[in-house]
Order: structure tokens, then C-alpha cells, then sequence
């Protein structure tokens, strides 16, 4: 239960797809309790494990009041679009409008290995759909349409958080078994 760093934009940790997880331990709880208080205490409506720095598949969500978390996910995706603001708590302070599925089921586990079944229409929808991403190393500039692309990834070159280029890499608290940077 502490407040962990978050990784920025351009840390590969954000990149890389991360591992299922197989021992759903006290460490896995540290893990959860870890990624509700750091997403809790930034704001954010979701933080999943890579954001800080463990390449496990967990993400916490807190959309309209709902707090959870969700191990080892799967979602099925509704035809039905939605279109509008989505940010980051790794690109901070920047939105751009980006296209998700209306209604998503997201399955998975809870952190005592009991299966569990979630869905999500509109903002809780995009929350389990951002953080799903982060797991397989995707980042939501890359789901934007060219032209919003472009002006996102200049917004990203001129954040006060970029900096020189150069991620900052901190060492997990958590074990990684290897898969941490």
C-alpha cells in the first residue's frame, strides 16, 4: 500500500506486452493495493501493472464511484462506436478524441484467483478497453486517426514531462520475475 511512480510516455516498460499472472499471492494483493492507491492519489480512472514499471496482466479502474481491479483479461467488443476524450495518466495532462467500442464484458480474475465477469458501457467501457491495452503494450495515441496522431505525438514533444527523450526507469518494488525494467 504505497503511491508508485508512474511510468511517462516513451519508458519501454509501456511498450512491452505483459506476462499472464500465475500465483495469485500476497504479492499480487501488494500489486492491486499498490495500483488503486497511486491511481486514486493522481487522479485517474484506470492504472494498469506496466504504468508502474511490472510486466504482469492487473489493472485497477474507478469510473462513477465503482472501484476494481481485473487479472489476466479478456474483453468481448460491441459493433456499436463511441467516440470522445480519452487521457492517460502516462501523457499527462493530454486528451485526444479517440474511437471505442460503446459496451464491453471484460473477464478475468480477481486477486484471489475467483473468476470474475464485468461490463462496462460508455466510460467504464473505455476505461477496460485503455487499461486491456496497456497490458498488450498498446497506448491510445496509437488507436487515433492520422491526423489526431500527429498533433498528439507534437503535444508529446512539447510536454514539460518529455523532457530530453531519455525515459526515466525506476526499479519495481514488486518482483517482475525478470519482466520489470
Amino acid at each position: 500500500m504505497a503511491v508508485q511512480p508512474i511510468r511517462l510516455f516513451g519508458d519501454p516498460v509501456l511498450r512491452t506486452p505483459a506476462v499472464p499472472v500465475t500465483d495469485f499471492d500476497k504479492e499480487l494483493r501488494r500489486l492491486v493495493s499498490d495500483l488503486t492507491d497511486t491511481m486514486l492519489e493522481a487522479p485517474g480512472a484506470g492504472l494498469a501493472a506496466p504504468q508502474i514499471g511490472v510486466g504482469l496482466r492487473v489493472f485497477t479502474w474507478h469510473v462513477d464511484g465503482q472501484l476494481g481491479h481485473l487479472v489476466n483479461p479478456t474483453l468481448d467488443l460491441s459493433e456499436e462506436e463511441q467516440h470522445g476524450p480519452e487521457g492517460c495518466l502516462s501523457l499527462p495532462d493530454l486528451t485526444f478524441d479517440c474511437t471505442r467500442a460503446m459496451r464491453v464484458v471484460a473477464k478475468g480474475f480477481d486477486l484471489h484467483g475467483e473468476p470474475v465477469s464485468i461490463e462496462g458501457h460508455e466510460l467504464l467501457a473505455r476505461a477496460l478497453q485503455h487499461e486491456t491495452d496497456h497490458l498488450d503494450g498498446v497506448i491510445f495515441v496509437d488507436r487515433l486517426d492520422r491526423e489526431t496522431r500527429r498533433a498528439a505525438m507534437k503535444a508529446i514533444r512539447e510536454a514539460p514531462w518529455f523532457g530530453d527523450g531519455r525515459p526515466l526507469v525506476k526499479v519495481s518494488p514488486h518482483p517482475t520475475n525478470g519482466l520489470g525494467l
